[in-house]
């Protein structure tokens, strides 16, 4: 793993959709509902983008997406109660639509410090210079998981740490690049230490 800021974090945003949660099946199970091929559905983008280019309506799309179909990846669930149980701060940010994003972390029962989905960038894609103004966290004190070139380009806007969330089978880590192939992973660089 490279060497990260010496800089001790106190804070860690999530992206939620391949990150957090496994919800591959729902956002494609949606498309294939109105008649999409399956393989032309790609991912990380802002869901009206993705319904404007594949001719679907943003509503008929979100009556179809099943919540229930998407499940944390294995020791999600685990390191979040940890970051908890440690005082560690953490929230999400990410392109999904509030809609289902507020829908899931209810079911799940997550309660992050903050929740910035696609309505808090005037529908333009996610950056995390809004949650961490909000937030008032120093970046360099700031770590961000994603599993997109995306994420590391809003982690790169603010100067935080990024994180590649590898535990999701679909993310090409970069060359000299940190990566978690456990959610533990993240514990371990904050200097918790989670049982196994």
């Amino acid at each position: 793993m490279p060497a990260v800021s010496s800089e001790p974090a106190d804070m860690v945003i999530f992206d939620l959709d391949g990150t957090l949660v496994d919800s591959d099946a729902a956002l494609v199970g949606a498309f294939v509902a109105h008649g999409v091929a399956a393989e032309t559905v790609t991912f990380g983008h802002v869901l009206a983008d993705e319904c404007a280019r594949l001719g679907i309506d943003l509503d008929s799309y979100l009556d179809a997406y099943d919540p229930n179909r998407v499940q944390p990846f294995p020791g999600v669930a685990e390191m979040i109660g940890h970051l908890e149980q440690a005082g560690i701060r953490w929230a999400i940010c990410s392109n999904k639509h509030p809609r289902s994003g507020h829908a899931e972390m209810t079911r799940l029962g997550w309660r992050p410090q903050g929740a910035w989905f696609s309505d808090s960038f005037d529908g333009g894609p996610k950056n995390l210079v809004v949650p961490v103004a909000e937030l008032g966290v120093d970046p360099l004190r700031l770590i961000y998981v994603g599993d997109t070139d995306h994420d590391r380009e809003v982690a790169a806007e603010v100067g935080c740490r990024f994180v590649a969330a590898g535990w999701n089978p679909r993310v090409e880590p970069r060359a000299g690049e940190w990566v978690a192939h456990h959610p533990a992973e993240i514990l371990d660089l904050l200097g918790l230490t989670p049982r196994r």
